[in-house]
């Protein structure tokens, strides 16, 4: 049977849709009592997030419009960051993402995007993150919960991380706890990153939640402020259920850290020169962070691979109907 009749018949997948709506309206509705304002994006970008160079970890989609190269969005972050000059408490969207790896079963390479940029430090930021996704995670117990415990078996994983208060620590913690296991940790040049499985060992044993914070700046993308040492990232991701399901960071503020930036990452600065521009002449502490919905989901729905969460399949290289 074709996999549109399925989900049609399906009753996993009218779950799928309400919990789906939930998320749509409560992030409004959280975002209206902070007066931070929604704003309206294209997919295009000739400004990718992840470029090629040191911190990128996906893989941009380029597509060819009317002639012109351009990219789909794999984030709108940097627009986010100029809509931020444009309101007075920051901004937000929940839209389409488009990465050119393939998906599996923690990865789709066409999810949902919920993203905002606030004025401000990286710990208000987090604070802020934090605040949303427990809002959400509230609401499915409050509007949802027979939903839940018939698809997921229960709702106890949700009550803890409520009841619970988010367990931080930083990169350099979490390798000393896990001892340098290359099934945790990739070891570069000047640089370091968690594997899934070492996030997954984190949550196990500091969960349900855990904010690891401080990367090694050569390991995110060169958007990312640093610390006085220069040499850790202001960032810092959560970790729930499958492993990261959001990500923060504060950014560069003026336009020479950011061409700083852009040479040690190796990243080309010229379809970045807006963005330099931006900094220099609207100069302008900021923080944002996103959160895959798919993920979110999986970790409401206690679910084991992200590809069912579609209701409509997009695999990169493969045409399906509808």
């Amino acid at each position: 049977m074709q996999r549109y009749l399925t989900v049609l018949e399906e009753p996993f997948y009218r779950s799928l849709v309400d919990l789906q709506d939930l998320i749509s309206y409560e992030t409004a509705r959280f975002w209206r009592s902070r007066n931070v304002r929604s704003v309206h994006l294209p997919v295009t970008t000739g400004s990718i997030s992840s470029p090629m160079g040191l911190g990128s970890d996906s893989l941009p989609v380029q597509v060819d419009l009317f002639g012109v190269p351009v990219y789909l969005a794999d984030s709108m972050q940097f627009m986010l960051e100029y809509g931020c000059r444009l309101t007075s408490a920051g901004c937000y969207y929940l839209m389409p993402s488009f990465r050119g790896e393939d998906a599996d079963a923690t990865h789709l390479s066409q999810f949902f995007h919920s993203e905002a940029e606030i004025p401000g430090s990286l710990e208000d930021v987090i604070g802020v993150a934090d605040d949303y996704i427990r809002h959400l995670a509230s609401a499915v117990v409050s509007e949802l919960a027979d939903t839940v415990r018939r698809e997921a078996g229960g709702t106890e994983h949700i009550e803890k991380f409520l009841a619970s208060p988010t367990t931080r620590m930083t990169f350099d913690e979490a390798v000393d706890l896990l001892g340098a296991d290359p099934e945790c940790f990739e070891f570069g040049d000047q640089w370091r990153t968690i594997t899934r499985a070492g996030e997954r060992r984190l949550i196990e044993r500091f969960g349900p939640a855990v904010w690891l914070s401080g990367f090694d700046h050569l390991s995110v993308p060169f958007y990312q402020a640093t610390d006085a040492s220069g040499e850790k990232a202001l960032n810092a991701d959560l970790l729930l259920g499958p492993g990261e399901v959001m990500g923060c960071g504060e950014r560069h503020t003026g336009g020479a850290q950011v061409r700083a930036a852009l040479a040690r990452h190796q990243v080309a600065a010229e379809d970045y020169a807006w963005y330099v521009g931006m900094k220099e002449h609207h100069a302008l502490r900021t923080s944002g962070f996103g959160m895959g919905v798919e993920r979110f989901l999986m970790w409401v729905l206690d679910h084991p691979d992200i590809r069912d969460l579609q209701l409509v399949e997009r695999f990169n290289g493969v045409v399906t109907a509808p």
